[in-house]
């Protein structure tokens, strides 16, 4: 299964962006991975970044202000966890599990799961104790470079031919979104709130669309990215920098508010935002990745309102709807995937998502 008969040999190195402490990321000449048994080696058409990408990057420092909460990269690993590939190796036994071959394209989910722990022994791998995830921990290095392995206990799906690498490597944060989508139990009359119109965001106002709620808001501070919105599926926007978007959702609202907020811009006024926008008994699912600790009022989650306060990790078995999605073709992936640069170019890669002001979702090319 190999298909050393047909394939050109395989070169002995490659270029890999290798992370070695907060601001020491480095491109650098590294062995080429070389798979064992039950595991693939494949050739790394497209990596996203992504907001913890950027979080592991600059460490404690930026994001947190002291040592005592570090960024939870290791050292001497190869980053990046939003990707696609084209199989080039992989023996009988991963074949078999996966049903692929050499040549298919394939992305694979962000964890590779233990499959002992408590969680993964009740189903809920994407909570694994272990938690490893690709570009993160040396177990599992990711794929900013130009080859990587799957694990035998990697988590695969084949992915069409026919979508541009950047589109597919979008299935990673799509499936994170449509997961909290889920986590939100969307019905047909409810009014649902999305606040921030990134990556995640953008995913989570084409998710809650397809549940098809009477009303799906938009909030942005950006013009560019409420317009993107609506072409993701919202019903209205609203632009929070001129706009109280409390008071317009309560005039929408006969005066309840909203029945779900979905919380993606990992901004700290969002989440009181989402508090009082919210109506009683309604539901607010948080993914964001803060920067900096968040200050409420608690009590408007018990004794005011008794809201149900959901978290939502990842994106467990979302891939493949997310999958179906990006290659329906419903989705402006053109203007989502606003920017695709070559490997070399990771640290502006990182500028821009750090900036946040003229990208959406930001790829590399290796």
């Amino acid at each position: 299964m190999s298909g050393e008969n047909d394939a050109p040999a395989m070169p002995d190195t490659m270029r890999a962006v290798v992370c070695h402490g907060p601001l020491e990321y480095r491109l650098e000449s590294v062995p080429v991975p070389v798979p064992g048994p039950g595991e693939a080696l494949v050739k790394v058409e497209a990596v996203g970044i992504c907001a913890s990408d950027l979080k592991c990057f600059h460490g404690a420092a930026k994001f947190w202000g002291d040592e005592s909460r570090p960024a939870w990269a290791e050292t001497d690993v190869v980053p990046g966890h939003e990707f696609v590939g084209t199989v080039v190796e992989l023996d009988g036994e991963a074949a078999q599990r996966w049903g692929i071959v050499v040549g298919d394209r394939v992305v694979s989910e962000q964890i590779v799961p233990c499959r002992q722990c408590r969680y993964c022994l009740d189903g809920k791998y994407w909570m694994c104790q272990r938690h490893d995830i690709y570009g993160f921990k040396r177990r599992t290095p990711g794929a900013m470079a130009e080859f990587m392995l799957f694990p035998r206990d990697a988590l695969v799906h084949k992915i069409s031919a026919d979508v541009p690498p950047a589109h597919a490597a979008f299935a990673e944060p799509l499936s994170c979104a449509l997961h909290a989508v889920e986590r939100a139990d969307i019905h047909f009359g409810d009014v649902v709130v999305v606040a921030g119109c990134g990556p995640i965001g953008l995913g989570m106002v084409a998710g809650a669309k397809s549940k098809n709620p009477e009303l799906v808001i938009a909030l942005d501070l950006a013009p560019d990215k409420l317009d993107l919105a609506l072409e993701c599926g919202a019903d209205l926007v609203i632009d929070i920098g001129s706009e109280d978007a409390v008071e317009r959702v309560r005039a929408l609202t006969d005066g309840y508010g909203a029945d779900v907020y979905l919380e993606a811009t990992g901004h700290p006024s969002a989440v009181g935002q989402g508090l009082n926008l919210l109506r009683k008994l309604g539901t607010y699912v948080e993914y964001s990745v803060f920067g900096s600790d968040v200050t409420v009022d608690w009590s408007i989650i018990s004794d005011d309102k008794e809201l149900d306060v959901r978290g939502a990790h990842l994106g467990p078995h979302c891939w493949p709807a997310a999958i179906r999605m990006i290659e329906s073709g419903r989705l402006p992936m053109d203007e989502i995937c606003s920017h695709q640069l070559p490997l070399a170019e990771f640290e502006k890669g990182l500028e821009l998502v750090d900036s946040g002001k003229e990208s959406i979702k930001v790829s590399l090319i290796p």
